[in-house]
């Protein structure tokens, strides 16, 4: 059995963390962090006991309500309640591996010791996640402040038997779930409701998703690059090293050095050429995609930041005697960096599906949509159209949800960030990625059947020729979206290939 990966003190990495997701290791807390979480605790429940001081949403209400107080006997009911309550989620389902990713966030901020939850909660938690069993959450209803309410009372409820869990890949109420695993219903103590529902993490949840993903697919746009470069018979000479060091952008610099290495091994590329310049869409792709490129080293560190932060409200420092009630949860540095990102992914797609339409335009010796009878056969017509549907597509996701704000609980909640709009938008933006590179991807190794025989890269022509045996070459009029289909899981089968090998360019 693997080493389950321990939750402490230490700073968890992306890669850490795509680790975890990718091994599905077990995880487990250390000593260290379980001894702050019961001191937390210990010390909140001594302060509620002596002292008649109110501290917000432990004998408050929330809210515009915080002002109420609530006495001793029903600081209990008020955490049930509060779960009930804000479980207003509505949409689509969450998918079950960011769910995944919410657990683990939430059991990351609670479990360093500043939002005196009981011992027994992080542990079921910890056990939810170990055995597969997760919550079911809907994407919408987080306005990205005060915590991504909705969405993580939705994650709160089967903890004391209500709302849903999915076990064994089946969705049952959570009472059954509980029973059949022989877990009592937990008794949830002060603080605790608001504990479990403020915090960030299904927005930053969506934003880690979407940067792994996102990882992948800036190696395979580069790869498809180097593909489309070949196949529209364009020059070299862009991505010499020579022109970006006086522009030296890290990204520019290492998209340039990655294609110009897999290009230095391409008979096509070392061909003589007849053409001066190359459109765009090849010749500044160092500059578009080293953009995108700066733009994930950048995300990285905000994300990576928020995944080792707390973010509920009120927060404990008991070594200081204080409860210190902020805006941790305000999501601001979250909603602008998942725009963001959006914005740098769907420029892979855009210039991805303007190579796609110069390959198939019957250019530079390659017959029109890419078939030897165009007319007859419309060829690789159409997957342009699919290609250009999902790049408009991306450009109205785009639009920033950052930028707006709606004045929630009668005031109280007057600026508020849609960090979880700018999540879930940020995934389809993400998926329609790597979709139309999917299709440039096609579309290229189509094209370079047409060379006459000259040869890309050896690797990458090894790997077009595995391709083949999924992907047969399009001599005549075919269901293409099978193929589109086929090329998307052919990619993914190859992720660590390709990784490797763009790895290996960069050297």
């Amino acid at each position: 059995m693997a080493k389950a990966y321990e939750i402490g003190s230490g700073r968890m990495t992306l890669e850490a963390l795509e680790a975890l997701m990718d091994t599905g290791a077990s995880i487990e807390l250390s000593k260290e962090l379980r001894e702050k979480v019961v001191a937390c605790r210990k010390y909140l429940d001594e302060k509620l006991e002596d002292s008649e001081a109110l501290f917000y949403g432990i004998n408050t209400g929330f809210g515009s309500l915080c002002n109420i107080q609530i006495s001793k006997e029903a600081t209990e009911s008020l955490q049930y309640n509060l779960v009930r309550s804000h479980a207003c989620g509505m949409g689509d389902e969450v998918d079950l591996s960011i769910v995944r990713m919410i657990i683990l966030t939430k059991i990351r901020s609670l479990a360093f010791g500043y939002s005196a939850v009981q011992e027994v909660v992080l542990d079921r938690l910890i056990d939810q996640y170990n055995k597969g069993v997760f919550p079911q959450i809907f994407e919408l209803g987080s306005l990205g402040a005060s915590g991504d309410l909705a969405p993580l009372a939705h994650m709160a409820l089967p903890l004391f038997g209500e709302g849903y869990l999915y076990c064994d890949g089946e969705l049952k109420p959570s009472a059954e779930v509980l029973s059949d695993l022989g877990w009592d219903k937990l008794a949830l103590a002060s603080k605790e409701g608001l504990a479990l529902l403020n915090g960030t993490q299904f927005s930053l949840s969506h934003g880690l998703w979407s940067i792994l993903e996102l990882q992948h697919l800036w190696d395979l746009a580069n790869l498809c690059a180097t593909l489309s470069i070949d196949a529209f018979d364009c020059s070299s000479s862009p991505y010499d090293e020579k022109l970006h060091r006086i522009r030296p952008h890290l990204g520019q610099l290492t998209t340039a050095k990655v294609i110009f290495n897999l290009l230095s091994q391409s008979e096509i590329a070392q061909s003589e050429k007849v053409n001066v310049q190359d459109p765009y869409a090849f010749r500044c792709v160092p500059q578009v995609h080293g953009a995108t490129f700066d733009t994930i080293q950048y995300v990285r560190s905000i994300l990576e930041t928020e995944l080792n932060s707390v973010t509920d409200n009120p927060n404990i420092f008991v070594e200081e005697d204080a409860i210190l009630s902020g805006g941790n949860f305000h999501a601001q540095p979250l909603a602008l960096a998942l725009d963001y990102l959006a914005i740098a992914a769907s420029e892979l797609a855009s210039i991805s599906e303007r190579r796609t339409y110069q390959l198939i335009s019957g250019l530079r010796g390659l017959p029109a949509f890419l078939v030897a009878d165009p007319g007859l056969h419309s060829g690789f017509m159409i997957p342009q159209y699919t290609a250009a549907s999902m790049v408009s597509q991306n450009k109205q996701l785009c639009t920033p949800a950052s930028v707006d704000s709606i004045v929630s609980s009668n005031g109280q909640e007057d600026h508020v960030s849609m960090a979880a709009n700018a999540g879930t938008k940020l995934k389809r933006v993400i998926k329609n990625v790597e979709r139309v590179l999917a299709i440039e991807f096609m579309t290229a190794t189509q094209a370079l059947q047409f060379r006459q025989g000259m040869k890309t890269h050896p690797e990458l022509e090894a790997l077009i020729s595995e391709y083949r045996g999924e992907v047969p070459f399009v001599d005549q009029d075919r269901i293409l979206s099978d193929d589109i289909k086929k090329t998307m899981k052919f990619a993914r089968s190859k992720r660590s290939a390709i990784r490797q090998l763009m790895e290996q360019a960069k050297a």
